[in-house]
């Protein structure tokens, strides 16, 4: 939970949808949040933290399969 609160936590940072999550076949997206606009190394830190930046229906966003199912 810890590594869950810390990624959103960095998430915030760069803004505060409504929305903020989909979860769908155990995988966790980050909705409304442009990899684009987020730094270099927190990128780095939330790849350690188990969020990958992915391509959804012809966008990139972050994913994470560790937080999408149990």
């Amino acid at each position: 939970m810890k590594d869950l609160i810390e990624a959103l936590q960095i998430f915030l940072k760069y803004g505060n949808p409504e929305s903020p999550t989909h979860c769908e076949h155990d995988v966790l997206t980050i909705c409304d949040i442009n990899p684009d606009d987020v730094s270099d190394e927190d990128k780095v830190k939330l790849e350690g933290l188990g969020f990958i930046i992915s391509e959804e229906y012809g966008e990139e966003c972050f994913q994470s399969f560790r937080f999408g199912s149990t």
